[in-house]
């Protein structure tokens, strides 16, 4: 379970990557769910690594959205 927390993750955070630049803002409202859905295996699982990345991109996700006022 924490190795498919991993992946589904690491694939947010490439997403999140490529949102962080200017005008891209809005793809974190599909990045946090995917997250949150890595979040829920990672609960799932014993060890913390997964849910531990899922967390900081859902963090940074959150932080993203409330500065660009949720379009930006």
């Amino acid at each position: 379970m924490n190795l498919i927390s991993i992946l589904i993750g690491l694939v947010a955070l490439l997403w999140a990557l490529v949102a962080f630049l200017p005008l891209f803002g809005w793809m974190y409202w599909l990045i946090i769910p995917i997250a949150v859905l890595g979040l829920g295996f990672g609960v799932l699982s014993s060890r913390t690594g997964g849910r531990n990345l899922n967390l900081l991109v859902i963090l940074v996700g959150i932080v993203r959205l409330s500065v660009g006022h949720g379009i930006f």
